[in-house]
């Protein structure tokens, strides 16, 4: 079905606006992805996509790739200048069910991980989940205090990573205590007496295991690191006096599970 929608006082564009915030998706159960790359994405990963919507133009450069079956909704040019976040938006949206399928079990958890510690920038998020996707990691789990994976610059910046790979919101106390338990290594990132540098560690068998990344500014949570098999740091030869989160978290995993 296709549908044209002229006013901005629809209440379906209300709708859309609205999930760009945690309240709309909450209420919706549902979230946005904005710009044809992630909408192509999620069409190849079978994404249950229930609606999309776009301007005239850009519904007709990809009509034919885009589903009989789901609904679709022709927008003003000016009407989809206010439903995205982006600075320049493309035109061109969908809308997805929040996922309810049963939660990742740490304890049977297979496979190589990442873990978030209170991360917040959503570029280094969706650098992290890229890399974690590029150097065949199983999945990331977004640890308490770090910035929601639902959030418009998340997705965007995730750039359909987050389709290929398992992306769990969880305690990261129980995550990290639950690997160690099976006796699969969890390595954190943080500068201190007892680290060991990360070109010393062996990769991980079998890619099963875990590195924790922690806050841009605080880095891991004491507690945290406390729990790790080892903490890892990368020798600075330079005078920089610190590497980026995401570039110091896929010189790790390229290390560790690459």
């Amino acid at each position: 079905m296709k549908e044209k929608i002229t006013s901005s006082q629809n209440k379906r564009v209300k709708q859309w606006r609205a999930l760009t915030s945690k309240k709309g998706r909450k209420q919706t159960q549902s979230y946005l992805l904005e710009g044809w790359h992630l909408v192509q994405e999620a069409l190849k990963a079978d994404q249950p996509i229930t609606a999309i919507l776009g301007t005239a133009d850009q519904l007709a450069a990809h009509a034919a790739v885009l589903p009989s079956d789901v609904d679709c909704f022709e927008l003003t040019d000016s009407i989809a200048k206010t439903i995205g976040d982006a600075n320049t938006p493309q035109g061109i949206f969908a809308t997805v069910p929040l996922p309810h399928a049963a939660p990742v079990d740490p304890q049977t958890a297979q496979g190589g991980w990442l873990f978030l510690d209170q991360v917040q920038d959503p570029g280094n998020i969706g650098t992290m989940v890229r890399t974690a996707d590029a150097a065949g990691l199983t999945g990331v789990v977004f640890g308490r205090g770090s910035a929601s994976r639902y959030l418009p610059k998340v997705l965007r910046s995730m750039q359909g990573s987050q389709f290929h790979v398992q992306l769990v919101e969880a305690d990261l106390h129980d995550w990290i205590q639950a690997f160690t338990a099976r006796h699969l290594p969890v390595y954190g990132t943080n500068l201190d007496p007892q680290a060991q540098d990360y070109r010393n560690v062996d990769p991980v068998p079998l890619a099963a295991g875990a590195v924790v990344m922690g806050n841009e500014g605080n880095g891991m949570a004491p507690d945290l690191q406390r729990l790790t098999t080892r903490n890892l740091y990368i020798p600075i030869k330079g005078q920089a006096e610190s590497l980026n989160v995401a570039v110091a978290a896929g010189i790790v995993m390229f290390r560790l599970f690459g």
